[in-house]
């Protein structure tokens, strides 16, 4: 069953590229451990899910660009096509010579409406070369105007019009230190709005991506292409095909749908984010060996200490012993030290895998009391290593991740919501106070949700 992705805005389609070019490049470097049948039938998954071909061969991106400036999908067209792999469809691609200047209510209530004829079109010819839609991946910032305005719009479209495919977003979500002064009231806009009509919220945090680059990747001075690389080997280690439970050589057909099945049991608990393990430089990895056993005791002390990247896990975290009373559990929780989860799934990729024991991962204490851990944990695995990676380990999971994050954003909003700072940019685009309140609202329920996991 085929994706169609949706690049939204500078964010978007930069990120965007470097996905669909991680992919393909990953899905065609063989390998040695694996035998041709099996490069092949790694390689048709792909290909099915992410790219069309045209007559001379060249795959071709199932994706729709757009954004309110031109330069960005140029740049990105231009970019595809050098590649001399892979290109974007001639007519996939909308822009316009106005951008949304940082305002979500400008991109939400003038961009999207004005336009909307020509974007969905765009999507509904793109949905016509699939011969199963398995659902729409949404790549958008979550703070800026066109990406999180125009996102928000076209998401509440395609539930719209395309009720029966799934739904999910990859968001960016902002620096801590900021970046623009409205930044906090866009994401609470753009994060209901979604709440609302996405299936899953697949959430990449600036700051922490950063990090990766400067602490594990070992680059001095950081660009967008550096994040955006980092984002797509995160992205691709949960794409890429993966035997599905009739064994080697049946790969999953329908990766949006297992995805859904697995991590998100309930619609109000839709967060996901994923944690990789190892992540390093090509330099380092030349001079490094991986065994199952301490990449998954690795990964496992990242989940329930909330740790985002291998380095500066906090070992003292731990579950609460089974038997104690619900206080103790309680009690960690209130501080977050322990990350509480609802379900998580891990993603296993190269030799030996099968030998991979994954026992820890399914304690009753890892979870919240009403998902049993048959339902709460699932493994996907293929013995086809990806990238250049012997072992490696991908985890995504709906757990309380984000509470602290979230939390604060909505705090910065409300301040600024109740001394009335800024609201006048929102207001003459047709976003009134009340859309404000009640996107506070919808937030703190969704804390609060997690919260009392």
């Amino acid at each position: 069953m085929s994706i169609v992705t949706v690049q939204l805005g500078q964010c978007g389609n930069q990120i965007g590229f470097e996905v669909f070019d991680a992919l393909l490049h990953d899905s065609h470097n063989s390998q040695g451990l694996c035998s041709k049948r099996e490069n092949e039938a790694y390689q048709a998954s792909c290909k099915e899910r992410f790219f069309s071909e045209e007559e001379n061969g060249v795959p071709v991106a199932r994706a729709v660009l757009i954004d309110m400036e031109p330069k960005v999908i140029n740049q990105t067209l231009s970019k595809a096509a050098q590649s001399g792999r892979w290109k974007y469809g001639q007519h996939a691609c909308f822009c316009q010579k106005q951008g949304s200047g940082n305002n979500w209510a400008y991109g939400y209530s003038v961009h999207g409406p004005k336009h909307e004829e020509s974007i969905m079109n765009l999507i509904q010819k793109e949905v016509e070369k699939c011969d199963s839609l398995s659902g729409f991946f949404i790549i958008m910032s979550m703070a800026g105007g066109t990406g999180s305005g125009i996102g928000a719009f076209v998401t509440q479209n395609l539930q719209d019009q395309f009720s029966n495919s799934l739904k999910m977003n990859q968001i960016i979500w902002p620096y801590g230190t900021g970046e623009v002064i409205v930044q906090n009231y866009n994401s609470i806009l753009t994060l209901s709005h979604l709440y609302r009509s996405s299936d899953a919220l697949l959430v990449h945090e600036n700051d922490t991506v950063h990090k990766i680059c400067a602490k594990l990747m070992n680059i001095k001075q950081i660009s967008f292409s550096d994040i955006n690389q980092v984002l797509a080997h995160q992205l691709g280690s949960v794409f890429q095909p993966t035997y599905s439970a009739e064994g080697p050589f049946h790969y999953r057909r329908n990766p949006l749908g297992d995805l859904m099945e697995n991590l998100v049991p309930h619609p109000e608990f839709k967060m996901l984010g994923i944690r990789n393990i190892p992540q390093m430089s090509e330099k380092s990895l030349a001079y490094s060996t991986f065994t199952w056993a301490g990449l998954l005791k690795h990964l496992r002390q990242m989940l329930i200490s909330n740790a985002k990247m291998e380095e500066g896990i906090d070992w003292q975290v731990q579950p609460p012993l089974s038997g104690l009373p619900p206080l103790g559990k309680v009690s960690l929780n209130k501080e977050l030290r322990f990350n509480t989860s609802i379900a998580n799934l891990v993603i296993l990729r190269g030799k030996d895998v099968q030998s991979a024991d994954l026992e820890g991962f399914k304690d009753p204490a890892l979870y919240t009391s009403w998902l049993q851990p048959v339902n709460a944990f699932n493994v996907w695995k293929t013995q086809r290593a990806f990238r250049k990676y012997e072992k490696s380990a991908a985890l995504v999971s709906n757990s309380q991740f984000l509470i602290k994050p979230l939390d604060m954003i909505v705090g910065k909003a409300w301040n600024m919501f109740a001394s009335k700072a800024y609201i006048h940019q929102y207001t003459k685009f047709g976003i009134e106070e009340e859309d404000f309140l009640a996107s506070f609202t919808l937030l703190e329920q969704v804390v609060a949700s997690y919260r009392n996991l």
